[in-house]
C-alpha cells in the first residue's frame, strides 16, 4: 500500500513540475550582437566619438574597447532620462534595445588608444587618489573598482585608462554637484572630492594603461 501512495505522489509532483514549467514558458532568447550593424548605427555619432570610438574632442569621452554592458546602460538610462544629457537623449530617442547592444559590442570590440597625463605638479595626487583613495575622508582608492590599470570590471564598472582628463573632470563635478544622478556611489565620492582633487586624479586616469 505504502510503495503504491508513494508512486501516486511522485506521479502527482512531476505532473506539477512539469505543469509550472510549461507555464512559465521557455527561456527569453537574447540575439547576438550584430557588429556591422553596429557599426552601421555607430555612424551617427563620429562627429562626436570619431570612427573607431577614440575620440580626439577632450569633451567627449572614448569609448572604444568600453565594457559593452556599462554602455547598454548608459544608453538605456539617456533614453529614460535617468542620465539627464539633452544631446545624448536626442540622439538615443529612436534606438531599439537591438540597436543599443549591437552598438556597445561593436565598440567594446575595437581598441583603445592610450592617452597621457599633463599636469608635472598634481600627478603625484592624482596616483595617491586614485591607488589609495582619501583615508581621513572615508574616499575608496578608484583603484578597488577600476582595477589599478584602470581595466574597470566587465559589468560592473567601466574602464577608465585613457579617458580624455576633461571629459572624466566633467563627470566627476557633475556627480559632485547633483547634475548627474545615475551612480549613488559615485556621488557619494565625488561630493567629498574638492576642485584640485579632481582634476588631479582625472589627469592621471588619462595616463593609465
Amino acid at each position: 500500500m505504502k510503495s503504491i501512495v508513494s508512486l501516486l505522489m511522485s506521479a502527482t509532483l512531476s505532473v506539477l513540475v512539469a505543469g509550472t514549467a510549461m507555464a512559465a514558458g521557455p527561456a527569453p532568447v537574447v540575439a547576438k550582437p550584430d557588429l556591422a550593424k553596429g557599426e552601421a548605427a555607430f555612424a551617427m555619432c563620429v562627429a562626436c566619438h570619431a570612427a573607431d570610438g577614440n575620440s580626439t574632442t577632450p569633451v567627449n569621452p572614448k569609448l572604444s574597447q568600453q565594457h559593452p554592458e556599462y554602455l547598454i546602460k548608459q544608453l538605456h538610462e539617456f533614453k529614460s532620462g535617468k542620465r539627464a544629457n539633452a544631446v545624448m537623449s536626442g540622439m538615443v530617442a529612436g534606438l531599439s534595445d537591438d540597436d543599443m547592444r549591437n552598438i556597445s559590442y561593436w565598440l567594446a570590440s575595437k581598441p583603445a588608444k592610450p592617452g597621457f597625463a599633463k599636469e608635472k605638479d598634481t600627478v603625484a595626487l592624482g596616483e595617491r587618489i586614485y591607488r589609495g583613495g582619501i583615508p581621513d575622508r572615508q574616499i575608496a582608492a578608484c583603484a578597488s573598482c577600476h582595477s589599478p590599470n584602470g581595466a574597470g570590471m566587465p559589468a560592473q564598472y567601466p574602464r577608465m585608462s585613457g579617458q580624455h582628463a576633461d571629459y572624466t573632470t566633467s563627470q566627476l563635478l557633475q556627480f559632485r554637484d547633483g547634475i548627474r544622478k545615475n551612480s549613488l556611489q559615485m556621488t557619494q565620492v565625488a561630493a567629498k572630492m574638492n576642485d584640485r582633487e579632481i582634476k588631479a586624479v582625472s589627469d592621471y586616469i588619462a595616463g593609465l594603461r
